[in-house]
């Protein structure tokens, strides 16, 4: 067993919670950028979009993330392609994000009033246009919210990359307590580790949501 101080657990977390961060931001802008073309794809009613579009959410709104991991880690090398647990986590959630951030936009895009798509087609506005001007303004003071909390639903769910060897906060906080037999203190350390990244950015959400409802 070795001895670790509070403190020398607190520092080894948070040296292995940068790595958290970075994939809960590769995840959620890769997914946000997916996201967006996918629910633009589907506003436009391209040819066929609407049902691939709707079965791409369904599949993985429909599955578990761990099982997406274990896919992405394992099912790959299925067609010659060996990937790290860092390429594996940052795909699977990308994509896992992906699926639920159209869904979410979509939400909020589908509660503007029809009202205010029928005067911008009035005006001649191409669809970019009434996405820029008229619909993304409005639909973005609904979709502040869900969308921030799920940022933080990402960064929860990079603990599971850990079921396929990547050292993440979660991962890290196993090895030390492998190391020093103390559970309690160092998962202790790792929900409040969690709690510092998650807790602001709820705050920040709340703050936002004030600032865009007293413009409109």
């Amino acid at each position: 067993m070795i001895d670790f101080s509070v403190w020398d657990i607190f520092r080894n977390l948070l040296l292995a919670a940068r790595w958290t961060v970075l994939l809960s931001l590769i995840a959620f802008i890769g997914g946000g950028a997916v996201g967006l073309a996918l629910l633009v794809a589907r506003i436009a009613k391209l040819r066929a979009a609407e049902p691939l579009v709707a079965g791409y959410v369904q599949l993985f709104q429909g599955t578990p993330l761990l099982m997406q991991l274990f896919l992405a880690y394992f099912g790959l090398a299925l067609f010659g392609l060996n990937v790290s647990a860092w390429v594996a986590a940052a795909l699977a959630l990308t994509l896992y994000s992906s699926a639920f951030l159209t869904e979410i936009w979509r939400g909020c895009v589908n509660s503007v009033h029809k009202g205010q798509w029928e005067a911008s087609q009035a005006l001649a506005l191409s669809l970019g246009e009434q996405l820029r001007h008229v619909i993304g303004p409005q639909a973005l003071r609904v979709a502040v919210p869900p969308t921030v909390g799920f940022l933080v639903q990402v960064i929860k769910g990079t603990a599971l990359a850990s079921v396929i060897g990547f050292i993440e906060l979660t991962k890290a906080g196993t090895m030390i307590t492998n190391a020093t037999f103390r559970p309690f203190t160092v998962y202790a350390c790792v929900a409040l580790v969690y709690f510092v990244l998650c807790y602001p950015i709820s705050a920040w959400s709340r703050t936002l949501e004030r600032r865009l409802h007293g413009r409109g």
